[in-house]
Protein backbone atom coordinates (compact mmCIF):
# COMPACT_ATOMS: atom_id res chain seq x y z
CA UNK A 1 0.00 0.00 0.00
CA UNK A 2 3.37 2.65 0.46
CA UNK A 3 3.34 4.66 -2.62
CA UNK A 4 6.75 6.03 -1.58
CA UNK A 5 9.13 6.09 1.60
CA UNK A 6 9.33 9.91 1.76
CA UNK A 7 6.68 12.17 1.14
CA UNK A 8 7.39 15.85 0.37
CA UNK A 9 4.90 18.22 1.81
CA UNK A 10 4.55 22.48 1.73
CA UNK A 11 3.22 24.79 0.60
CA UNK A 12 2.57 25.70 -3.10
CA UNK A 13 6.19 26.87 -4.79
CA UNK A 14 8.41 25.78 -2.00
CA UNK A 15 10.15 23.96 -4.24
CA UNK A 16 9.17 20.22 -3.60
CA UNK A 17 8.73 19.80 -7.90
CA UNK A 18 13.04 20.91 -8.39
CA UNK A 19 13.76 19.18 -5.02
CA UNK A 20 12.43 15.51 -6.23
CA UNK A 21 13.83 16.53 -9.75
CA UNK A 22 17.37 17.15 -7.87
CA UNK A 23 17.73 13.99 -5.52
CA UNK A 24 15.94 11.34 -7.96
CA UNK A 25 15.53 10.34 -11.82
CA UNK A 26 12.00 12.10 -11.82
CA UNK A 27 11.28 15.26 -14.29
CA UNK A 28 8.37 16.45 -13.49
CA UNK A 29 7.13 19.89 -14.37
CA UNK A 30 8.41 22.77 -12.98
CA UNK A 31 6.79 26.09 -12.68
CA UNK A 32 6.46 29.43 -11.24
CA UNK A 33 3.16 29.42 -10.09
CA UNK A 34 0.86 27.66 -7.94
CA UNK A 35 -0.48 24.11 -8.21
CA UNK A 36 1.65 23.58 -11.08
CA UNK A 37 1.46 19.98 -9.93
CA UNK A 38 -1.46 18.34 -9.18
CA UNK A 39 -0.73 14.54 -9.08
CA UNK A 40 2.11 13.63 -7.11
CA UNK A 41 4.85 12.59 -9.22
CA UNK A 42 7.11 9.81 -7.93
CA UNK A 43 11.58 9.51 -8.41
CA UNK A 44 13.88 7.41 -7.21
CA UNK A 45 16.80 8.12 -5.32
CA UNK A 46 19.48 5.75 -5.13
CA UNK A 47 23.00 5.81 -3.06
CA UNK A 48 25.41 2.83 -4.63
CA UNK A 49 24.14 0.24 -6.17
CA UNK A 50 21.54 -1.57 -3.96
CA UNK A 51 20.12 1.33 -1.82
CA UNK A 52 16.94 3.04 -2.85
CA UNK A 53 14.30 5.14 -2.05
CA UNK A 54 11.29 6.21 -3.46
CA UNK A 55 9.96 9.99 -2.86
CA UNK A 56 6.82 11.43 -4.06
CA UNK A 57 6.35 15.10 -5.07
CA UNK A 58 3.16 15.90 -3.08
CA UNK A 59 0.63 18.37 -4.59
CA UNK A 60 1.37 21.82 -2.55
CA UNK A 61 -0.90 21.93 0.24
CA UNK A 62 -3.02 25.08 1.98
CA UNK A 63 -4.63 26.25 4.78
CA UNK A 64 -8.14 24.26 4.86
CA UNK A 65 -6.90 21.34 3.03
CA UNK A 66 -8.15 18.73 5.31
CA UNK A 67 -11.62 20.57 4.88
CA UNK A 68 -11.18 19.92 1.07
CA UNK A 69 -10.20 23.71 0.38
CA UNK A 70 -8.28 23.68 -3.01
CA UNK A 71 -7.78 20.19 -3.54
CA UNK A 72 -6.97 19.44 -0.18
CA UNK A 73 -8.56 15.58 0.34
CA UNK A 74 -7.26 14.64 -3.00
CA UNK A 75 -3.38 15.59 -2.08
CA UNK A 76 -3.80 14.37 1.42
CA UNK A 77 -4.55 10.77 0.23
CA UNK A 78 -1.58 10.35 -1.04
CA UNK A 79 0.56 11.19 2.10
CA UNK A 80 -0.93 8.13 3.96
CA UNK A 81 0.97 6.00 1.58
CA UNK A 82 4.15 7.46 2.58
CA UNK A 83 6.23 6.35 5.54
CA UNK A 84 8.64 9.72 6.32
CA UNK A 85 7.17 13.40 5.40
CA UNK A 86 9.66 15.79 4.28
CA UNK A 87 8.80 19.28 4.95
CA UNK A 88 9.67 21.66 2.20
CA UNK A 89 9.86 25.62 3.52
CA UNK A 90 11.00 28.19 1.51
CA UNK A 91 12.64 30.65 3.30
CA UNK A 92 12.58 33.38 1.43
CA UNK A 93 8.74 33.40 1.98
CA UNK A 94 7.69 36.19 4.78
CA UNK A 95 5.14 34.77 6.51
CA UNK A 96 3.00 37.24 9.16
CA UNK A 97 2.86 35.99 12.64
CA UNK A 98 5.97 33.26 13.16
CA UNK A 99 9.32 32.11 11.50
CA UNK A 100 7.84 28.81 10.79
CA UNK A 101 4.15 29.67 10.37
CA UNK A 102 3.43 28.03 6.73
CA UNK A 103 5.46 24.53 8.15
CA UNK A 104 2.75 25.34 11.23
CA UNK A 105 -0.02 25.31 8.78
CA UNK A 106 0.63 22.44 6.93
CA UNK A 107 1.64 20.40 10.18
CA UNK A 108 -2.35 21.59 11.40
CA UNK A 109 -3.50 20.11 8.03
CA UNK A 110 -1.93 16.98 8.60
CA UNK A 111 -2.94 17.12 11.84
CA UNK A 112 -6.66 17.53 11.40
CA UNK A 113 -6.93 15.02 8.30
CA UNK A 114 -5.64 12.08 10.13
CA UNK A 115 -4.31 11.66 13.44
CA UNK A 116 -2.01 8.78 11.51
CA UNK A 117 -0.85 11.11 9.39
CA UNK A 118 0.60 13.75 11.55
CA UNK A 119 2.06 10.83 13.42
CA UNK A 120 4.28 9.87 10.42
CA UNK A 121 8.02 10.24 11.21
CA UNK A 122 8.96 13.86 9.96
CA UNK A 123 11.97 16.05 8.62
CA UNK A 124 12.04 19.54 7.29
CA UNK A 125 14.26 21.12 4.56
CA UNK A 126 14.80 24.84 4.70
CA UNK A 127 14.64 25.39 1.01
CA UNK A 128 16.04 28.05 -1.38
CA UNK A 129 18.75 28.88 0.49
CA UNK A 130 20.52 30.06 -2.92
CA UNK A 131 18.00 33.40 -2.35
CA UNK A 132 18.62 33.98 1.14
CA UNK A 133 19.65 37.51 2.61
CA UNK A 134 19.45 39.30 5.93
CA UNK A 135 16.10 40.72 5.31
CA UNK A 136 14.95 36.87 5.24
CA UNK A 137 14.22 34.16 8.44
CA UNK A 138 17.47 33.86 10.80
CA UNK A 139 18.18 30.08 9.82
CA UNK A 140 20.02 29.19 13.34
CA UNK A 141 16.98 30.05 15.35
CA UNK A 142 14.40 27.99 12.36
CA UNK A 143 16.97 25.12 12.90
CA UNK A 144 16.59 25.59 16.81
CA UNK A 145 12.91 25.94 16.89
CA UNK A 146 12.85 22.43 14.70
CA UNK A 147 15.11 21.09 16.98
CA UNK A 148 12.77 22.04 20.16
CA UNK A 149 10.21 20.07 18.57
CA UNK A 150 12.04 17.32 17.97
CA UNK A 151 12.74 17.84 14.25
CA UNK A 152 16.28 17.28 11.97
CA UNK A 153 16.17 20.62 9.37
CA UNK A 154 18.74 20.65 6.00
CA UNK A 155 18.85 24.21 4.35
CA UNK A 156 19.34 23.47 0.97
CA UNK A 157 18.75 25.04 -2.25
CA UNK A 158 17.21 22.50 -4.18
CA UNK A 159 17.82 24.63 -7.66
CA UNK A 160 21.96 25.27 -7.14
CA UNK A 161 22.29 22.01 -5.31
CA UNK A 162 23.88 23.14 -2.56
CA UNK A 163 23.87 21.08 0.55
CA UNK A 164 21.55 18.41 -1.17
CA UNK A 165 24.12 15.35 -0.54
CA UNK A 166 23.94 15.97 3.00
CA UNK A 167 20.33 15.60 2.88
CA UNK A 168 20.35 12.66 0.77
CA UNK A 169 22.91 10.77 3.39
CA UNK A 170 20.53 11.85 6.35
CA UNK A 171 17.22 10.27 4.42
CA UNK A 172 19.29 6.91 3.28
CA UNK A 173 20.37 6.86 7.20
CA UNK A 174 16.91 7.28 8.39
CA UNK A 175 15.91 4.47 6.39
CA UNK A 176 18.83 1.78 6.61
CA UNK A 177 19.56 2.78 10.20
CA UNK A 178 16.25 2.59 11.90
CA UNK A 179 12.78 2.32 9.86
CA UNK A 180 10.64 5.19 10.14
CA UNK A 181 7.34 4.77 11.59
CA UNK A 182 4.70 3.77 8.94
Amino acid sequence: RTMAEVGLVGYPNAGKSTLLSRITTAKPKIADYPFTTLIPNLGVMTLGEDKKLTVADIPGLIEGASEGKGLGHRFLKHIERTSLLLHVVDMTYSPAQTLLEDFFVVRKELEDYHVNVAAKDQMVVLNKMDLYSSQHRDVRKVQKALQDLGLESYPVSALTGEWLEDLKIALFRKFFNGRPRK
